[in-house]
């Protein structure tokens, strides 16, 4: 796992932000495993007060074979990313996900007040 951490000022981000901000990670973390394991992620944070607090997560995919999708490793409810868009919506940012060019993204964004 690659970690970019360009956060300013870490201690400022409001308490509620960043329990929000863990859960992003968490969850793209908790994904990656379960869909790509043993692949590549990397994890950039940045953000400072007075802007917005950015989390940009990127795994790369499991080649495509042309078979069936294997079940994932560990079971889930099938509704991580659609919470986790709902919790950071409460927390007033946006939360985006796609798979594209092999790798699936995972980007959001939390506002930070200065």
């Amino acid at each position: 796992m690659e970690l970019r951490d360009e956060v300013v000022d870490a201690g400022e981000l409001p308490a509620a932000a960043g329990r929000a901000a863990y859960r992003v990670v968490q969850e793209a973390l908790t994904n990656a495993r379960k869909h790509a394991a043993g692949r590549p992620v990397r994890v950039v944070l940045r953000g400072r007060p007075g802007t917005r607090l950015v989390i940009d997560v990127r795994n790369t995919l499991p080649e495509d074979t042309g078979a069936a999708p294997a079940a994932p490793a560990v079971p889930g409810s099938g509704t991580g990313l659609v919470g986790l868009t709902e919790r950071v919506r409460l927390a007033g940012g946006r939360l985006d996900h796609q798979a594209a060019a092999g790798e699936f993204r995972l980007h959001a964004w939390l506002p930070w007040p200065a």
